[in-house]
């Protein structure tokens, strides 16, 4: 129902008592930051204290978001794909300290042999671009993407340089997975059936035909000048360099387009698990909220849910980020970690953001899963307004006696 109504702004869904103002700064989202239509989530100690949605979907058309609409939410998409690993830790299947090449054998060329997943997951491992041609037909065969991200070559040595693998590193995970799972699954399939079904959620890694395209938002871009303007300069300078190792790391072989369809909004039966998850705010609080809680219902182990928790190890130079441009982003098994860059929930958390605003993340302290999905891009490079103003809420509505 709706429970808010100022300026025009019609907010719909529910808080609980005491979480009044994460509410008040969603509405105002909407009023002074410029938001076209989203959804906020929240889980506490595995209760939904949070569930808010409002605005418009579509901004061709301005059909209303509604309660199960759901958004690509672009790198987002990393925490939920190294979940399936964290669950494969979980019950044996790989440790994270051992070399990728122990599950993968033909990953041990051109100087990737010593390569463990605890540095391939930290982005550390120099395999942030793909040199080879990859098109969405590759991307679709496994097979054939296994082979062509065996065969390349690190930058520089592994485990010296910390670099954003902002599509590859889903890909990676993606064939680690399908190699130590006994049913040798992929990693969208392996997803939906240990995760996001047995929680009852709208969360896809690989977006099934059956969801019509009225579920889905499609995503705004930000204007011209905000584009220009709204990044730090070395980095708007770096992207648009097509030498640039953040250049190849998004925009080539296969780049971000590779998830998008125009007759279907989204790629169909296509894992990205990178950049192309697709799900409700709903669906990624939830999952998170199970995470922070010790995930007991997924069948995670104490000693998974510790190392999610343990601070980032940085590679030999430290946390300057070779794509980004930029000092002290922090990554661990696959996620990010909340930093003094980059800050959210307390020291244990862990999530990942995604290009334009998303964000999901866990706060085993406070046994907070959190999760802001929107369809209008935003520039900002370290929290975006409007999720910043979400979570200052939150954590003060917490503070609270």
């Amino acid at each position: 129902m709706s429970i808010a109504t100022t300026s025009h702004v019609a907010v719909e869904g529910h808080v609980s008592a005491g979480f009044e103002a994460v509410r008040d700064a969603f509405t105002e989202n909407f009023i002074h930051r410029r938001e076209l239509g989203g959804a906020c989530c929240v889980y506490r100690h595995g209760e939904k204290v949070v569930d808010l949605w409002s605005g418009i979907r579509n901004k061709q058309t301005g059909e209303p978001w509604e309660r199960d609409t759901m958004v690509v939410v672009h790198s987002a998409s990393k925490g939920l794909a190294a979940m399936t690993l964290a669950i494969a830790h979980s019950r044996g299947w790989l440790d994270y300290e051992e070399r990728v090449a122990h599950y993968w054998p033909e990953f041990a060329q051109h100087g990737k042999e010593t390569i463990t997943i605890r540095q391939l997951l930290a982005h550390q491992a120099g395999l942030f671009a793909i040199d080879e041609p990859v098109d969405r037909s590759v991307v679709a065969d496994l097979d054939r993407l296994a082979i062509v991200l065996a065969r390349q070559k690190p930058v520089w040595e592994p485990g010296t340089r910390q670099a954003y693998h902002a599509l590859s590193l889903g890909f990676y995970e993606g064939e680690l997975l399908r190699r130590v799972d006994p049913r040798h699954r992929s990693l969208g399939q392996f997803f939906q059936e240990e995760i996001a079904s047995p929680l009852g959620e709208q969360v896809y890694i690989r977006l099934p035909e059956s969801i019509p395209n009225s579920r889905l938002a499609t995503i705004a871009p930000p204007k011209p000048l905000a584009m220009l303007f709204g990044f730090p300069l070395r980095f708007t300078l770096e992207a648009l360099n097509r030498r640039s190792n953040i250049y190849r790391a998004l925009e080539i072989n296969p780049g971000t387009r590779v998830y998008f369809d125009d007759q279907h909004v989204y790629a169909r039966n296509l894992e990205v698990p990178s950049g192309g998850a697709v799900s409700t705010a709903r669906g990624i609080a939830h999952v998170y909220g199970v995470f922070a809680g010790g995930g007991q219902e997924l069948g995670l182990r104490r000693q998974t849910v510790d190392a999610l928790a343990a601070p980032a190890i940085p590679p030999v130079r430290g946390f300057y980020d070779e794509c980004l441009k930029g000092d002290g982003v922090q990554f661990s098994l696959g996620f990010m970690k909340s930093s003094a860059v980059w800050s959210f929930g307390g020291a244990s958390s862990y999530g990942s953001p995604g290009s334009g605003g998303s964000l999901g993340f866990a706060d085993p302290d406070a046994g907070i899963g959190y999760a802001y999905i929107t369809s209008q891009m935003g520039t900002a490079l370290t929290g975006d307004p409007r999720d910043v103003a979400l979570r200052d809420a939150l954590y003060s509505a917490l503070q609270k006696p």
